[in-house]
């Protein structure tokens, strides 16, 4: 079958490093196309040149799409032949309406005049096409996050979409949410329309694709026809990392000390509704060199949990006590619960862990000033030294210290954060998500990294909503429902089964609620 369209012989460099090299890159109508590999493999980049974001003359090679080379300027040409992007960070605007967000550029006009009327009779079309009930009219704000990316792609279908390019989709969703928006993919190729998969989660990729293509430090260095062949998760792998990954965790020596922090009776408040209780008299204790997992569904208060620990960064009306090392402290402040020697590495970390316009030097130290300013004045020099000891601690990949943080891989982000942390020299590290969004090589990294601070005594908390990652790195599992623990489980004893179990014994929803109901409201198996 001829090829809808075909990218050849595309590089792309920037500031000296090179992003893509040589790449060819197809795809075929009514065929969803993924493309993978680790964060900087060049993903991003080849459908940006795509798109138009890069315009032609910024990189080399070629475009052909529905048989003649193009040469796009922008974004606006693509999307006048149907190429549509959809990137990982959304382009809603939440406080406008879901049909406005749809016709924001191109509205149904009459006389000069928008047409109401036809707006919204297109946007309720629109919105039945991807499998939406709700009104024009609802606030994208009102929207979970699965279902604003079904109006992204309601935006994308209003435009006459012919090739959908979708960059990390189901990143910030839970199961059910992933899955109908998967569903939906299917739908559209069986109507002949084009997709290309950005994607890290390789079950769901072996679940929709036709062809995956891998790309490595910029190069296509495999292709696999998922009609002929069978998809083979760790030859994936192999390629993406160019090594083996028999064992996703790495081996770790456990040697765990006496008891550094212990919370008694903790209970939190809503900050803006102080009737209701989301943490409930919690009890919790985590030792030296140990690394205990929080594991939940969504909105099991995993997350409210650990702000409010962290100088109360989040709640209100909170009680309980905590001790450090044997003795009671007072952590009423975020810069009070630094000083006693808690860190917390958030799960949203371009929003809360970053300032994505800085370079990684000011982001690292960013928590510990006081050692790069004596007497209140940065030392350029000593601050210059302490980033690059971390970024070559951490093995962050960037040209140097004074790269904006923005450009960098949500992996290499992540290494920024963890740097950041790390330089307060925490005795308790907490860790929300710690490897949302980026690859499976990054994801050991981020794994070997945990070992090793837990081997020099640090105690190591773990909230994921992936349970494989909790069973390989945790030594052991607190389970949370509804604002309490509900149950724990030692490693060796530990299982997804009794881990579901444990939140369905305790979860007040109907009788007819199964395992794999609580799966799909975000506990990945």
């Amino acid at each position: 079958m001829t090829a809808m369209l075909q990218m050849r012989g595309v590089s792309k460099a920037f500031a000296g490093v090179q992003a893509l090299r040589d790449v060819s890159f197809s795809v075929e109508a009514g065929q969803i196309h993924a493309l993978v590999g680790e964060n900087g493999a060049g993903k991003s980049t080849l459908m940006k040149v795509l798109s138009g974001v890069y315009p032609h003359g910024s990189y080399e090679g070629t475009i052909t799409f529905d048989g003649e080379e193009r040469r796009f300027r922008d974004v606006n040409d693509s999307e006048a032949l149907g190429i549509i992007i959809i990137h990982q960070e959304l382009a809603l605007i939440p406080l406008l309406s879901i049909a406005e967000n749809i016709f924001l550029s191109h509205p149904p006009a009459r006389f000069g005049v928008i047409d109401r009327d036809e707006v919204y009779r297109r946007t309720r079309d629109l919105l039945a096409q991807v499998g939406l009930r709700e009104q024009p009219d609802t606030l994208v704000t009102d929207l979970g996050i699965g279902k604003q990316q079904l109006v992204e792609i309601a935006k994308a279908l209003s435009k006459r979409v012919r090739l959908l390019i979708l960059d990390e989709p189901t990143a910030s969703l839970n199961e059910s949410d992933s899955t109908a928006l998967l569903d939906r993919l299917i739908a559209f190729r069986d109507q002949g329309l084009a997709s290309i998969l950005i994607s890290h989660k390789l079950s769901e990729v072996a679940r929709v694709a036709d062809r995956i293509t891998v790309l490595r430090d910029g190069l296509t260095v495999d292709s696999l026809d998922c009609r002929t062949e069978p998809v083979e998760e760790q030859r994936i792998i192999r390629s993406m990392v160019n090594r083996d990954l028999a064992h996703r965790f790495p081996e770790r020596d456990a040697r765990i000390g006496d008891t550094v922090m212990e919370v008694k009776n903790w209970s939190v408040h809503h900050p803006l509704h102080p009737e209701r209780q989301v943490i409930k008299n919690v009890d919790f204790h985590l030792r030296r060199g140990e690394v205990v997992g929080i594991a939940g569904l969504m909105g099991a208060g995993r997350t409210e949990f650990a702000m409010s620990l962290f100088g109360r960064a989040w709640g209100t009306a909170i009680s309980g006590r905590i001790t450090l090392d044997g003795r009671e402290v007072e952590l009423s402040s975020v810069p009070a619960a630094i000083d006693a020697g808690l860190a917390y590495v958030t799960e949203d970390r371009k929003q809360l862990g970053l300032i994505l316009a800085d370079d990684v030097r000011k982001n690292v130290t960013l928590a510990s000033l006081e050692q790069v300013a004596p007497r209140w004045v940065i030392d350029d020099i000593g601050e210059l030294k302490a980033a690059t000891a971390y970024r070559n601690r951490m093995r962050i990949r960037c040209s140097d210290v004074y790269q904006e943080a923005a450009t960098l891989s949500g992996g290499n982000q992540q290494k920024v954060v963890l740097s950041k942390w790390l330089m307060t020299d925490p005795k308790v590290l907490i860790l929300d998500e710690p490897t949302r969004g980026i690859d499976v090589g990054a994801k050991y990294e981020i794994y070997r990294i945990i070992n090793e601070l837990a081997a020099a005594g640090k105690g190591i908390v773990v909230i994921s909503s992936e349970m494989p990652e909790l069973l390989g790195t945790c030594d052991r599992i607190y389970v949370m429902n509804e604002g309490a623990f509900v149950g724990e489980f030692a490693r060796d004893d530990a299982t997804q089964e009794k881990i579901m179990h444990a939140i369905m014994r305790n979860k007040s929803l109907g009788n007819g609620t199964s395992v794999n109901d609580a799966q799909a409201e975000g506990m990945r198996p």
